[in-house]
């Protein structure tokens, strides 16, 4: 028994520091989520106890509005700490992929598919949806690489649809914090099975890590090859 409870306690501690630590990386994008917290939690309190007094249950309206507040004000604090944890990621490298990553079950996603030499990206996801390839980087030089890597798609999984998205702030673009909805409104096509055959047919391919040609020219001095050196084809 001492040892569920203490494992209760540290549970509790854990999720006390996490809120904590939320709050405070929050409140160094938005100054004012304190005050906008307090004004909540007390009109929404204010007002049940108004009516509490005027129907003559204070108490019972006192302690229901005292939930709700609570209650709104972890809803108002989750949207403005999700929307300061998107403004700090806009425009970082790979801000993209880490949406990616939490967008839910159901889809598998592959970072870094394909790169060029000034870091544009393109990250590949696979659901039911289909496939969808999502850039970050210039505009203009991703067009290029989404367009290589969507005839690469069409060579190996031709019956898959192929949707592309751009992150950025620009015309034609998706706001990296809108990104997951864009996602999940996309038609789903695909059954289960599908979504595992293409997968299984994606990662035969390779990825871009495993399928990187080494660089042209002389080699730098004091390189060394991998033992064993390139494998033959």
């Amino acid at each position: 028994m001492a040892r569920k409870d203490t494992a209760a306690d540290a549970a509790n501690s854990g999720r006390l520091k996490q809120i904590v630590l939320t709050y405070k990386m929050t409140r160094k994008a938005d100054k004012k989520i304190g005050l906008v917290l307090a004004a909540v939690g007390i009109s929404i309190l204010g007002v049940f106890l108004a009516i509490g007094f005027l129907i003559g249950h204070p108490i019972y309206l006192g302690i229901l509005g005292l939930f709700l507040a609570l209650l709104t004000m972890a809803i108002v604090f989750g949207r403005r700490a999700e929307r300061a944890a998107f403004g700090q990621m806009e425009g970082q490298p790979g801000a993209a992929a880490a949406v990616l990553d939490n967008i839910g079950r159901g889809w598998t996603t592959t970072p870094a598919v394909a790169m060029n030499r000034s870091q544009d990206v393109v990250h590949r996801a696979v659901g039911k949806a289909g496939i969808v390839l999502v850039a970050e980087g210039n505009p203009n030089r991703v067009k290029t690489l989404l367009a290589a890597e969507k005839r690469k798609m069409n060579r190996i999984v031709a019956d898959v649809p192929v949707h592309d998205l751009v992150v950025g702030t620009g015309e034609g673009q998706i706001p990296l914090k809108k990104l997951r909805t864009a996602m999940l409104k996309l038609p789903r096509v695909l059954t289960g099975p599908q979504v595992t055959a293409t997968n299984d047919r994606l990662r035969a391919m390779g990825d871009l890590m495993s399928n990187m040609p080494l660089p042209k020219g002389p080699m730098p001095k004091g390189m060394k090859l991998p033992k064993g050196g390139p494998k033959a084809r």
